[in-house]
């Protein structure tokens, strides 16, 4: 699918069960800190060597798509209900962060722009 499409398919979806109404700035972002908690919690307390397990594993894996797809569902509504080009906002923020962490003095490095 292309993002249109998916945009295409969340907008259908929410519009089937009238919950424009609910979808507010506010509220779609609230949406999208929770899904994001969400799936923290699923790491929570874990070292790498778990992390690594929890993906390998089939089921464990399946809750962490879901909340991935949580958040993309998040996203994508915010975007088409407000009118934000997500292809151009991608861009325009990796072309910040081009010139926030150049290569030569970020590679391997952790380290804020700011710090």
């Amino acid at each position: 699918m292309t993002l249109e499409e998916m945009n295409t398919e969340v907008r259908e979806f929410c519009e089937e069960r009238d919950w424009s109404q609910f979808h507010t700035p506010k509220d779609l972002a609230i949406g999208l800190s929770t899904e994001s908690n969400e799936l923290l919690e699923l790491f929570r307390f874990k070292d790498r060597a778990d992390q690594d397990e929890i993906l390998a594993d089939p089921e464990k894996r399946t809750n962490v798509e879901a909340e991935i797809a949580d958040i993309f569902f998040f996203t994508l509504r915010f975007a088409d209900m407000y009118d934000i080009d997500l292809e151009a906002a991608l861009d325009a923020k990796l072309e910040k962060n081009r010139n926030r962490y150049p290569k030569a003095e970020y590679q391997s490095s952790n380290e804020k722009y700011n710090e």
